[in-house]
């Protein structure tokens, strides 16, 4: 045996060169030179900037166990940025093998007679692990961009935590999916805390449900991952300070218990502040005078004190006062009202509705009664068995938390169709809070909000002249038009009726609202 090999390939560093090709170059090379080749050591996955790889390790073991025993010359690689990608522990782990164990390192792109001692080779190997180092923090920074750009989008790319699995949408793009069998563990952790249960209890009662984790720091860590509200981090960059963005996944528990959760922890001063802003009710709905984009909102530091601004985007020198808009709005949401026929048939409709939902309850609780029964049989089946030595105690134990995670999920559904009467009759009597839509719009979290301006104002809102302006209003307040313009709050550009028309060619295929599709009969 005259050599041994080494080749490697990383998961991150996207080489083109696959293992067994570079194997097979490591023999042709050895082919080529009549020399033998012994072992060949392969790192599959392993990272490219330090040599405590498993193989490596094994590679380095093998010619200390070998030292005087076997003549091995040379150590081939395919090339030297599958050695590493470090410039200088890759000169001197180079150095040290020559050295200790008299052992030449040679790529396959290199002579076999070649002299590392020379200068120029030294200078050549040196450029070319520094183009390596090059490309590894090239890899690096654009895995980075690319995954502060999947955070700032919403999405989740890295292991799913517990109560989730990683999914993919039609396109092919990553996503959490809620994990139904171990999500009501997460929902119980969050009731129970907020309840004041202690933790030590809240860890022992969901062991014993199931949770795998034997650590109660695992507890900690679920209490304070924002992905079970349906929040991302976004992890800070440069001046770009950490924030809390809205995920594209489907939350397991509300943001309002994420925050208070926050706030019992004593660490909501640091997550308030990566929190969306509240003070800014308007960004990311109010359209810009100008060009109808989307504008920003942010403070403007003025002599004495900051000020509230919203600002288009493409064109700076458009700013509008936040503190006299968000007063105007406060006041526009006054005179919105629903129509007296929209509330008599919402009266009219919530009662029945909730008789239908207390009958779909009287039949789920016939399944989940049946299904109780049938798994409080699989429990005496599975003791009985125990007993019979027909399987042993850790198949036993491993059953036994499976059946009693289930049990504690029906459990949980009884206990909430159980309350449900109670509900639905605190439901009936905040009926007339509902149709508040100021009030309705001051207790809501911003993303509410913003679904609230989007549902009145189907088509975005703006300010401009002195009054918000819109194309158009959702009908159930159309009633209110004439009084919002009297008080110079909204102007209705497009009467609602017509933009609910669907315009038709006329002539020369121009699409024209006035012209109107006809038939015959």
């Amino acid at each position: 045996m005259d050599a041994i090999g080494y080749i490697r390939i990383s998961q991150k560093d996207q080489s083109t060169h696959s293992l067994e090709y570079q194997e097979k170059s490591i023999r042709d090379y050895c082919d080529r030179n009549l020399i033998k080749l012994g072992n060949l050591f392969i790192d599959n996955g392993q990272k490219s900037d330090t040599f405590d790889r498993a193989d490596f390790k094994a590679l380095e073991t093998f010619i200390k166990d070998h030292k005087g025993k076997t003549k091995v010359k040379y150590l081939i690689i395919f090339d030297h940025d599958r050695f590493s990608r470090n410039l200088p522990e890759a000169l001197q782990k180079i150095e040290s093998l020559e050295k200790k164990y008299g052992l030449k390192v040679i790529a396959v792109t290199e002579p076999l007679d070649i002299d590392t001692a020379d200068p120029s080779v030294f200078l050549l190997r040196a450029f070319k692990y520094l183009i390596a180092n090059q490309e590894l923090l090239t890899i690096r920074k654009r895995a980075k961009v690319s995954a502060r750009h999947a955070q700032e989008s919403g999405r989740y790319i890295n292991l799913a935590p517990y109560g989730y699995l990683n999914g993919r949408q039609p396109g092919g793009k990553m996503i959490l999916i809620i994990d139904e069998t171990k999500a009501y563990i997460v929902r119980k952790i969050y009731r129970d805390f907020l309840a004041g249960v202690p933790r030590f209890m809240i860890f022992k009662e969901i062991r014993e449900l199931g949770f795998p984790h034997s650590s109660k720091s695992a507890l900690h860590r679920i209490l304070t991952n924002p992905l079970y509200a349906g929040l991302v981090r976004v992890c800070a960059s440069g001046n770009i300070p950490e924030k809390i963005i809205k995920a594209i996944h489907e939350p397991i528990v509300t943001e309002s218990q994420y925050y208070r959760t926050q706030e019992m922890l004593g660490l909501s001063k640091r997550l308030m502040q990566s929190k969306p802003k509240d003070e800014f009710p308007l960004k990311g709905v109010l359209l810009s005078p100008c060009c109808n984009t989307l504008m920003t909102a942010g403070w403007t530091k003025g002599k004495t004190k900051y000020y509230l601004y919203y600002r288009c985007i493409p064109h700076s020198g458009i700013n509008i006062s936040g503190t006299m808009l968000h007063d105007k709005f406060k006041e526009l949401l006054n005179y919105i009202s629903f129509t007296p026929s929209f509330i008599d048939k919402l009266t009219q409709r919530v009662p029945q509705l909730a008789k239908g939902m207390l009958d779909i309850k009287d039949k789920r609780f016939k399944i989940l009664q049946t299904q109780l029964t049938a798994l409080e049989v699989k429990i005496e089946n599975a003791e009985q068995k125990l007993f019979d030595d027909t399987i042993n105690a850790a198949t036993y134990k491993k059953w036994m938390k499976k059946f009693n995670a289930e049990r504690a999920r029906l459990k949980d559904e009884f206990t909430y169709l159980e309350d449900l009467d109670d509900r639905l009759q605190q439901e009936l009597l905040t009926l007339p809070y509902m149709l508040n839509l100021p009030q309705v719009f001051a207790d809501s979290s911003l993303n509410q909000q913003h679904a609230i301006i989007r549902e009145v104002f189907k088509q975005g809102i703006t300010y401009k002249e002195g009054m918000f302006r819109t194309p158009c209003i959702n009908p159930e307040f159309e009633f209110n038009r004439l009084i919002l313009k009297e008080k110079g709050l909204l102007e209705i550009e497009q009467p609602s009726g017509d933009f609910y028309k669907v315009p038709s060619c006329g002539e020369g295929g121009i699409r024209t609202l006035g012209t109107v599709a006809r038939t015959s009969v």
